[in-house]
């Protein structure tokens, strides 16, 4: 007798649905007819393996349709899907817009791709990508790597193997990187680790992870074999969980690669010893070889939302399912169409598993709830406060509202979004018939008034009369108001708005003059100082203008009243900045800046803060001298005084005042301080300081090298004297070129002007507009000389004539070498006179020279100077040992380069010789040499100077001779200084900065020994000239350590206490609160017993510090253990079921308590055998005190749990109803689970064993668990 299947109708319509038309024989079960049921091969046909096949069978194959490939096209589409909690910006109202759009935007610019965005309607992201498929993969690794959180996992492969997976010029590692969309980072070839990190998404890093483990299996030594099998036997393999494989693995010591569903590869690699993989690849082809034998499919229809279901979180549901019944369900991927599900396993199993897919399926759905859109927030409440109640009760519904829609979409456990639906349509009820809302018109620009300085003014009416009120962004420019929520107060709030919104429009607006550099100190950093004036006149609006516009206009706008309150406190504030920034400049020689600022910069902050003013120092690369102090005027007058004594104390500068007539001051300072700048630059750089104007002071203070303060002084009182006779001014025009020409080497020329006409000549400076413009001052006939002088000057300058001289070709590269350096300083120190040599190769001797008559005699004579000191030039060998060849030369060459323009020689240095001791070993002869030249290699002198250790000098004799000096002078000098080893350490410092920090300070190299020669001497090297102060420097720094470390033993003084270790967390205190205060207080180390270590007595706290200030933290520990002694502790019953609300959120109930009856209370653990039990400890009065308060506090909330657990009772939801009878259902024949007698069919007509969709089962008998 053959036993039957029963499917209802409406199951069997679904299952078929899924297969293929062609391969389903009808066959129907008429109540009416006798006919025998179909068999279950007829009604349940096995699927094909490849859907490809199916094109296959319905067309005959041609024959030479085997060698034709598909031409694949150029453009092609992919689909990516982000689920919800991957995607990295969540914003549902900015859709289309904001950070999301931008990156797509860019996207798509860089690769090329064209990319369309949806949101599916669990809120997910899909990107369909259109191009070519190089930059479809491009911009999907963009996609993964800007919209898609990341995540990380390491892979450790053997470090050997990691070249493999970068592949050659890295190609291997970049194609793996696009093809999984992921970020692999591989350690440096010096990195000991073999940890590769892969950023990425969660499929990706499982595809990077399998491909680079393939990689390394194939590169491993051991043996590795591939084992093809079909993907859908994969999941037996592997077993549920991975337990199978692991086992195998574990057993055979074999590494086993099976790939991630996601991955489409067949073949499972096996990595390992070869008798051991023999083993396991037997095993594994066992279990394939059996599975495919005893295993059938069946394919069924499941909804493709319900799918995530079937999946469970992390795939957790189908492990399930593959663990309790043997059977492997395979779920087609997300971006297919297909609903299809195919269930593969023992044909006696595949009944159960059927029931379970459906279970898992039916266990969630999805509803809706009507709501309109403005009442949304209401539901949801302040900080999701309402839907938190729900959410709470049932905390697998997902609740989510869509903007603009008036809707509400639940999903989750059936029962649960029942209960769900039916209080929020509770509350939607209730909304719609206590809510209101109105809409008014009030013009935008009045909007940001109406809100107030951060929202005070909307914030007060919301709290005022329990209102919404939404107020459009400024970027809408729309004028319309929202108010939501009482009828009454939406009333009264509409009335306020509009009445202040009239009150507005009556303001008054004043405008405040304020210079704008003021404006940022008013705005104060990060806006404090304009946020208190804002708090003062809370009524008034400041606006700022836009720094970019440089205006001064600051707008006021308010009450008029308040407005000029306002404006008169602003104005007060803004005569006290003008008072605080008085600047005075005041020029110091540039090295001694580093003085003034001293030691870290200690100077210039004692100078500041003792005078109350800002000091700004020119920066280290710019030529200026001139130190700025902002600040009081009498407060910059004494900063000024404090620098200049530096700068006295430190350098021989003479200071001399001189008497001159205050009215003649502006005159002699000249336009922009012209004339009084070329003096100063004419005697050598010194300083003039002219009093302030209007102070009515005549002394002028004159500062700098003695002999340059007497030339300015002669200088300044002669031409005072000129003012005060007669003085005359005229300007004359010279083109800027003319300008050196006109002054002369040295300033010779203009000087024989000034010396002959008596007159003084002003040329313009760099920073001046006009650089044209030259200007005589002085007596008027000395004047009208000198400006005749220069003007005949600048006429012949004028008159262009052309000349040529003769200059032998050999000296033609010095002339343009360095891309005609020589010629350009010819052409701008001689009027731009052009020199033009003839082109190489030419072999002429001819140059030609073309300007103004006087600048081409004049250049001629200098290129001739030029030939004879070339022609003069010698070559001058200065032998310094390569290894001071760098600090020779200086940072970045500075000191050769200055040595150089000094002696105007040619410096040459040798090459660098890596291997100086090669050298010196005799060449040996090889085939073609001639043996005199390995003869004369091997006469050589040992004692002559190295190769490489010579420098040649080229110029003339007596210039080659000097700068050999500077140079032999610039050679280091070691000194050793003894310094006790112990210290050395010290003195490296952390990491090497306070080495680092003297050798930069004194300008020298500091060398401490290494550890292991255990050796007191350090050895500084430098100049001569810096050894001294590195040395004194160094000594002083010892003596600062050797102070340190005996205080260092004096804070090292030990004290044990012994304090009973019940006592020491009342020691300790909260979070450590009570010993910290103990520690700061007396400056002290205590240390109490280690609870594990058995060997240490648990009772001693040790103490470390100064042994005054030990004692006294051992006399503060002492009292809190003797006031601690004096307490008691006692036990109250207290019902458990009001443990949590005495507790109170986050403790912070219990605290109060604590605090002010000044008691310790504790609560039982969960799990304790008696979890009524609370102890309270503490002085006993207090305790007892605190023992009535919560016993009363237990009556009260006991009384609200009696009423609660009573009103639950009435709350249960209603027994669901007994599902109808199933229909007589579809009967077949020889199913699979006939052939085993010993196990009994499951009955298909039963609802429990095989539940329809929608169907209520009785929770007693589920094979997947209690309901919850």
């Amino acid at each position: 007798m053959s036993s039957v299947a029963v499917l209802t109708q409406e199951s069997f319509a679904e299952h078929r649905s899924g297969l293929v038309p062609q391969q389903i024989k009808v066959a129907t079960l008429n109540s009416e007819e006798e006919s025998d049921p179909p068999t279950y091969k007829d009604a349940f046909p096995p699927l094909p393996e490849k859907a490809a096949c199916l094109e296959s069978t319905q067309e005959p194959a041609g024959a030479w349709s085997n060698k034709i490939r598909p031409i694949k096209a150029s453009v092609i589409t992919q689909v990516f899907h982000v689920p919800l909690e991957e995607r990295k910006y969540k914003d549902m109202n900015q859709f289309g817009e904001g950070e999301q759009a931008k990156i797509c935007l860019e996207i798509m610019q860089r690769t090329g791709a064209h990319l369309e965005l949806s949101l599916a309607k669990d809120q997910g992201l899909s990107i369909m990508v259109s191009g070519k498929l190089d930059a479809v993969m491009k911009a999907r690794k963009d996609i993964v790597a800007r919209l898609q959180t990341q995540a990380s996992a390491t892979v450790a492969i053997p470090k050997e193997h990691h070249r493999f997976v970068i592949g050659k010029n890295g190609e291997k590692l970049q194609d793996l990187e696009l093809k999984t969309a992921t970020k692999i980072q591989i350690p440096r070839p010096d990195d000991p680790s073999n940890q590769i990190k892969i950023t990425g998404t969660k499929e990706g890093i499982e595809k990077a992870r399998h491909e680079v483990l393939l990689i390394s299996a194939e590169q491993d030594k051991r043996a590795v074999e591939r084992l093809e099998v079909e993907k859908a036997f994969h999941p037996f393999i592997a077993g549920p969980y991975n337990r199978l494989v692991g086992e195998i693995m574990q057993e055979t010591g074999t590494r086993i690669n099976i790939p991630p569903p996601s991955v489409n590869r067949t073949e499972i690699v096996f990595t390992g010893e070869k008798e051991q993989l023999a083993q396991a690849v037997a095993r594994i082809k066992k279990i394939y070889e059996e599975k495919k034998k005893k295993t059938t499919t069946i394919a069924v229809e499941v909804k493709k939302s319900q799918h995530k279901y079937v999946i469970g979180p992390k795939g957790n549901s189908l492990q399930e399912i593959l663990e309790r019944t043997g059977v492997s369900v395979e779920i087609p991927p997300s971006d297919s169409i297909s609903e299809t599900v195919i269930l593969r396993g023992e044909p006696e199993k595949l009944g159960q598993a059927l029931t379970e897919v459906y279970a898992k399926a039916n266990s969630f759905t999805v509803s809706s709830v009507s709501a309109p859109s403005w009442l949304h927030r209401f539901i949801i409440g302040k900080k999701g406060q309402n839907l938190a109640k729900i959410t709470q009760q049932m905390p697998k519904v997902h609740i989510e509202f869509t903007e603009g829609e008036d809707k509400i979409t639940l999903e989750g456990p059936t029962e649960d979004v029942n209960v769900a639906q039916e209080q929020i349509e509770g509350m939607v009820k209730d909304l719609i018939n206590r809510m209101d809302y109105v809409e008014i018109n009030i013009d935008h620009k009045f909007h940001r008034h109406l809100i107030g300085k951060s929202g005070a003014n909307i914030n007060r009416i919301k709290d005022q009369y329990k209102v919404s009120v939404r107020i459009p962004p400024d970027s809408e420019k729309s004028n319309l108001i929202r108010i939501e929520g009482d009828p009454q107060g939406v009333q009264q709030a509409k009335r306020e708005l509009l009445e202040l919104a009239s009150r507005m429009e009556n303001e008054r607006t004043k405008d405040l003059i304020i210079e704008q550099r003021f404006h940022r100190t008013i705005i104060g950093q990060k806006g404090e100082r304009i946020r208190e004036i804002r708090d003062k006149f809370p009524e008034v609006i400041i606006n700022f203008p836009d720094p970019a516009q440089k205006s001064d206009i600051v707008q006021l706008r308010g009450p008029k009243n308040e407005v000029e309150k306002c404006t008169k406190y602003m104005q007060k504030m803004v005569a006290d900045l003008v008072e605080n920034s008085y600047s005075i400049s005041v020029p110091i020689f540039k090295q001694f800046h580093k003085n003034i600022i001293g030691k870290g910069g200690a100077n210039i902050k004692k100078i500041r803060e003792e005078s109350n003013t800002k000091i700004d120092l020119p920066a280290e690369n710019s030529n200026s001298e001139t130190i700025v102090i902002t600040g009081k005027r009498a407060n910059c007058e004494a900063a000024r005084s404090r620098i200049l004594s530096i700068q006295k104390d430190l350098a021989n500068i003479a200071e001399v005042e001189v008497s001159i007539p205050a009215k003649l001051h502006n005159s002699l300072i000249g336009t922009k301080g012209r004339l009084i700048r070329s003096i100063m630059e004419e005697c050598g750089g010194v300083h003039i300081h002219f009093p302030v104007e209007g102070s009515g002071s005549d002394t002028v203070v004159i500062r700098g090298p003695s002999s340059d303060v007497e030339k300015a002084k002669k200088q300044l009182l002669h031409l005072a004297e000129e003012k005060q006779t007669k003085s005359f001014t005229v300007d004359i025009r010279a083109k800027p070129e003319y300008h050196k020409f006109l002054i002369g080497k040295g300033g010779g020329k203009i000087r024989k002007v000034r010396d002959s006409t008596g007159a003084r000549i002003i040329f313009p400076a760099a920073e001046d507009k006009d650089q044209d413009l030259i200007t005589i001052i002085g007596k008027e006939d000395a004047v009208r000389e000198a400006q005749k002088e220069l003007e005949a000057l600048i006429q012949n300058l004028d008159n262009v004539v052309e000349d040529y001289m003769l200059v032998d070709p050999k000296h033609h590269r010095h002339f343009v070498i360095r891309r005609g350096q020589v010629l350009r300083e010819i052409a701008e120190e001689y009027g731009g006179v052009m020199v033009s040599f003839p082109r190489s190769g030419t072999q002429s001797d001819k140059v030609t020279l073309k300007g103004a008559k006087d600048c081409v005699e004049a250049a001629k004579k200098r290129i001739q100077e030029i030939i004879e000191d070339l022609e003069a030039q010698v070559t001058v060998e200065c032998a310094i040992p390569q290894k001071f060849h760098r600090s020779v030369m200086g940072p970045k060459g500075s000191r050769i380069q200055q040595i150089t323009r000094d002696y105007n020689v040619q410096i040459k240095f040798p090459d660098r010789e890596e291997n100086p001791v090669h050298s010196i070993e005799p060449s040996i002869q090889e085939n073609g040499d001639e043996a005199g030249e390995g003869k004369e290699a091997k006469e050589t002198d040992p004692g002559s100077p190295r190769r490489c250790d010579i420098i040649i000098i080229s110029g003339r004799k007596e210039k080659c001779e000097a700068a050999k000096e500077a140079l032999e002078a610039l050679v280091p000098v070691t000194i050793e200084v003894e310094v006790p080893f112990d210290l050395h350490r010290y003195i490296i410092g952390q990491k090497g900065s306070g080495i680092r920090k003297m050798m930069d300070e004194f300008e020298v190299n500091i060398h401490v020994p290494a550890p292991e020669l255990q050796s007191d001497i350090i050895a500084i090297t430098g100049l001569a000239a810096n050894l001294d102060r590195a040395k004194a420097g160094l000594l002083d720094r010892v003596k600062e350590l050797q102070a340190e470390q005996e205080d260092r033993a004096l804070r090292s003084f030990k004290l044990s206490v012994t304090v009973d270790p019940k006592y020491h967390p009342k020691i300790i205190g909260r979070k450590g609160a009570v010993i910290t205060q103990i520690r700061l207080e007396h400056d002290v180390n205590i240390q109490f017993p280690d609870k594990d270590d058995g060997n240490q007595p648990q009772d001693q706290i040790t103490i470390t510090g100064y042994e005054k200030n030990t004692e006294a933290a051992r006399d503060a520990i002492l009292k809190i253990v003797g006031e601690l002694e004096q307490m008691v502790s006692e036990d109250v019953p207290l019902d458990h079921r009001v443990h949590a609300r005495i507790i109170g959120a986050r403790g912070k109930a219990i605290r109060k308590i604590m605090d002010e009856f000044k008691v310790d209370i504790r609560f039982p653990q969960s799990g304790a055998p008696d979890p009524n039990c609370v102890t309270v400890t503490g002085l006993p009065e207090n305790v007892e005190e605190a023992i009535d308060h919560i016993l009363n506090l237990e009556e009260e909330y006991l009384a609200d749990v009696v009423d609660s657990e009573a009103l639950q009772v009435y709350m249960k939801p209603p027994a669901h109803e007994e599902s109808k009878a199933p229909s007589k259902g579809f009967v077949v024949r020889d199913a699979p689970w006939t052939s085993s007698s010993s196990e009994k069919a499951p009955d298909m007509s039963s609802s429990e064993e095989f539940p329809s969709f929608g169907a209520q089962v009785a929770p007693k008998t589920l094979p997947w668990g209690p309901k919850r």
